[in-house]
């Protein structure tokens, strides 16, 4: 049960460039996404769709979800599973508006039960939004951030059982 004293998390940032190509950005599919931890995302662009992002081999999903809300290019809303510690499910909600110099994006992620969640999840929240900025501004990501998806990549093997892409992908 969501305990309503907990505030959604709310992260926002403006990006130079045209709100269509940050749309394009965080829909586009069978492709590493840098900006989101550099995931794969699988995603059935309707509501009611399933929604996974996965390692780049796809051996293991990370977050699972159902979209319950598509509006090209100005908002996606899907359901969240952080397949690391599946509970408890959450709400994500990306919108994406015109402004002067640019898109202004802001990602709310409601249904919190525990606060040490939302504040795991704001700061990658913001990490995130710092990379897509980053990635559609320049074309580029941080090397230190490259060096830490290396990293990841060699551990896999380490991560729980949950993360196993059959768990998820049937």
């Amino acid at each position: 049960m969501t305990d309503p004293a907990l505030p959604p998390s709310v992260c926002s940032i403006v990006i130079g460039v045209p709100v269509q190509a940050v749309w394009d950005e965080i829909t586009k599919t069978g492709t590493i996404q840098r900006p989101l931890f550099n995931t794969v995302l699988d995603i059935d662009a309707r509501p009611g769709g399933r929604l996974l992002y996965s390692s780049p081999d796809r051996k293991r999903a990370f977050v699972a979800g159902e979209v319950l809300e598509i509006d090209p290019p100005r908002r996606l809303r899907h359901t969240y599973i952080f397949t690391m510690a599946p509970e408890p499910q959450t709400e994500v909600t990306w919108e994406l508006e015109e402004v002067p110099g640019g898109c202004r994006v802001t990602i709310t992620h409601a249904g919190w039960t525990r606060d040490k969640d939302a504040r795991k999840h704001g700061a990658g929240w913001q990490q995130i939004l710092g990379l897509l900025k980053s990635e559609l501004e320049t074309g580029d990501i941080p090397m230190r951030t490259k060096l830490s998806y290396r990293l990841q990549s060699l551990f896999m093997w380490a991560l729980p059982k949950t993360t196993k892409a059959e768990h998820w992908t049937a």
